[in-house]
């Protein structure tokens, strides 16, 4: 499991430098011909992670309701994000697969609720849904490196 939890953190680790790297007009442009911005698809890999770990395994999640509902699948951009909200995000970018590493080797995962995405993957463990949140991540890294071109 160490090894699909590092997979997480350099994936994590390439997002936050886009973060890093763009301007805050830049984060919430909406590209001509995309649906979505760099800051979206960024808060949405860590949305889906609470979803599909926490949440399947019937545990707290760390992101709020309210923020599920901005960036689940499904959702677009609404408005532009603050300099404030974009520090929550990135923070929560290292956070959540901080908590993960520590609440997987404590055991907290005892239970999950078998799931199947729109790829057609089920998952029916915590660890199928680690595996397959790193190709989640994978999908959205590539679509947010066709957005930075687009800005």
């Amino acid at each position: 499991m160490q090894y699909a939890l590092d997979i997480t953190l350099k994936n994590r680790k390439i997002l936050n430098s886009i973060i890093e790297k763009f301007s805050l007009e830049e984060l919430n442009k909406v590209p001509d011909g995309f649906k979505n911005n760099l800051i979206w698809n960024i808060a949405h890999v860590i949305v889906t992670q609470q979803l599909l770990i926490y949440n399947l395994s019937g545990l707290p999640m760390l992101t709020s309701d309210a923020m599920v509902v901005t960036y689940r699948k499904g959702s677009k951009v609404e408005r532009d994000l603050s300099q404030d909200e974009i520090n929550e995000i990135k923070e929560l970018l290292f956070t959540s697969v901080e908590k993960l590493k520590t609440d997987y080797e404590a055991g907290y995962f005892k239970t999950y609720t078998a799931y199947t995405t729109s790829t057609n993957s089920t998952m029916t463990n915590v660890e199928e849904a680690i595996a397959f949140n790193n190709f989640h991540e994978g999908i959205h890294l590539g679509y947010i490196l066709a957005l930075k071109k687009s800005i």
